[in-house]
C-alpha cells in the first residue's frame, strides 16, 4: 500500500503537468489542453484521474478532473448543483447528475475535443443524483422519481448516437431509489431504494417519515423484472439505504442514513446479495456514537477487499475486511464524503473543506495532497483510471 506514496512522489509534479499541456483549468473541455493532450490515448496509461463535482466560493458549480495529487487538471461547469456521476465502462464518457430534485444530466468526454451535451430529464420527473452505464457502454440507466406517483423508476437512455434517447423506464419496486449498480453478470441492475418520499414542489422535505420502507433490489436490465427483493427488520424502517459498492464477490454493500431518533445508532452498513438474507454490519460502539448515523460514500479498493464508508457528519471514514465483514479502522477526515480507489490498498478522499487527502492504510494516517483555493468538493469522487 505504501508504494502509491512511492509511486506518486517518484513523479515530477512539474513534468507531469508540462506533459499535459501546462494545464490549470480550462472552463470547458472542447478547448480544453487537457481533451487536447489526452485525445486519442486510453485514460488509465499510468495516470490516476479522478472526477467529482464541487461548489465555489461564488457560487458557481462544476465537475472537478483531479490528478493522482489531488491538483485540478480540468473543470466543467453545471447548471446547478452536482451529486453523483456515471463513468462509461470505457472510462471515456462521463455522465455528471444532477442533485435531488434536478433535472439535469451533463454527458462529458474528458479525452476529446467535443462539447458536453445536456441530457434533461421527461416532464414528471427527475433525476435523483446517480446513474449507471450498461456493460457496452451503449445504455444509460439512471434513478428518477415518477414524483406525482410517489414511485421510483430507472430510465433508459440510448448514448450511443450524437442525439441521446430516452428508450423508456421500468419501475424499481419502491419510493426514492437513490443508487445503482450493474452487476458483475453484465445484466443485472443493483438498486438502493432509499424509501423516502419526496416532491420537487417541496424540494428537500421528506414526506413519509413514519412509513418509510427502504429496500435494495435486483433487477432485469434488459426486461425491467424483479429478480429479488431485500427489505429490514421493521424496526429499522427508518434507515434510507443510499450508496452501494461492489466488492470482489459480487456483493452490495451498503450504507445507510437514518432518519429515526439522534439517540438511537443503529447499524450503518450492510452487505446484500441477490440470494441471501441482508448482513447488517457491527460499528464499534465507540465509533458509532460519533458519526451522526449518516454514511455518505461507500467504495471499494481496486482488487474489491477492502471497502471505505464516508462518514462526513462524524468527520470519520471507516474500513472494512470485505472477505470476513470485519471493521479493520478508521480515519479522521473532517467532512470527508468522496472516496475512491486508487491502488490495491489506497484511497483518495475528498471533502468540503476542499482537501483531497491520500490513506494508504486505514490505519496509518491521511496525508493531505492539495487544498485548491475557493473549492468545496460535493458528497462523491469517482475514479477513471
Amino acid at each position: 500500500m505504501r508504494s502509491t506514496v512511492t509511486e506518486l512522489r517518484a513523479l515530477s509534479r512539474r513534468g507531469f503537468l508540462a506533459a499535459l499541456g501546462g494545464l490549470a483549468a480550462g472552463p470547458a473541455f472542447a478547448a480544453s489542453p487537457l481533451a487536447e493532450s489526452l485525445s486519442g490515448r486510453e485514460a488509465d496509461e499510468g495516470m490516476p484521474l479522478f472526477a467529482s463535482a464541487y461548489r465555489q466560493e461564488n457560487g458557481d458549480y462544476g465537475i472537478g478532473i483531479v490528478d493522482g495529487f489531488g491538483q485540478i487538471l480540468a473543470r466543467v461547469s453545471l447548471p446547478g448543483r452536482g451529486h453523483g456521476i456515471a463513468v462509461a465502462p470505457d472510462r471515456r464518457r462521463l455522465v455528471a447528475f444532477a442533485r435531488r430534485p434536478g433535472t439535469f444530466a451533463l454527458i462529458i468526454s474528458p479525452f476529446e475535443a467535443a462539447e458536453p451535451r445536456l441530457l434533461s430529464a421527461e416532464p414528471g420527473r427527475h433525476f435523483y443524483g446517480h446513474g449507471c452505464f450498461s456493460g457496452d457502454g451503449r445504455l444509460l440507466y439512471a434513478v428518477e422519481n415518477d414524483f406525482d406517483a410517489a414511485r421510483g423508476v430507472i430510465g433508459v437512455y440510448d448514448t450511443s448516437g450524437c442525439d441521446i434517447r430516452r428508450l423508456g423506464e421500468f419501475g424499481t419496486g419502491g419510493i426514492g431509489p437513490h443508487d445503482l449498480m450493474l452487476a458483475p453478470d453484465g445484466r443485472t441492475l443493483v438498486v438502493a431504494n432509499g424509501g423516502i418520499r419526496t416532491h420537487p414542489e417541496k424540494p428537500r422535505e421528506k414526506l413519509n417519515l413514519d412509513t418509510m420502507a427502504p429496500s435494495v433490489v435486483f433487477l432485469d436490465s434488459l426486461t425491467g423484472d424483479l429478480l429479488a427483493e431485500h427489505t429490514l427488520d421493521p424496526v429499522l424502517h427508518q434507515l434510507s439505504l443510499r450508496h452501494m459498492a461492489l466488492d470482489a464477490q459480487g456483493r452490495a454493500w451498503v450504507g445507510g442514513q437514518f432518519e429515526g431518533a439522534e439517540s438511537e445508532t443503529p447499524p450503518l452498513v450492510g452487505v446484500f446479495s441477490r440470494d441471501k438474507a441482508p448482513d447488517l454490519r457491527e460499528i464499534p460502539s465507540p465509533v458509532a456514537a460519533g458519526l451522526r448515523n449518516y454514511i455518505g460514500s461507500v467504495t471499494a479498493n481496486a482488487s474489491g477487499e477492502i471497502i471505505a464508508t464516508s462518514a462526513p457528519r462524524g468527520g470519520q471514514t471507516l474500513f472494512w475486511n470485505a472477505a470476513t465483514g470485519d471493521f479493520i479502522g478508521t480515519q479522521t477526515i473532517p467532512d470527508g464524503c468522496g472516496v475512491a480507489p486508487i491502488d490495491q490498498g489506497s484511497f483518495l478522499i475528498s471533502d468540503g473543506n476542499g482537501a483531497l487527502s491520500l490513506v494508504s492504510e486505514p490505519d496509518g494516517g491521511a496525508e493531505v495532497l492539495a487544498r485548491p483555493p475557493g473549492i468545496s468538493w460535493d458528497n462523491h469522487l469517482f475514479s477513471l483510471s
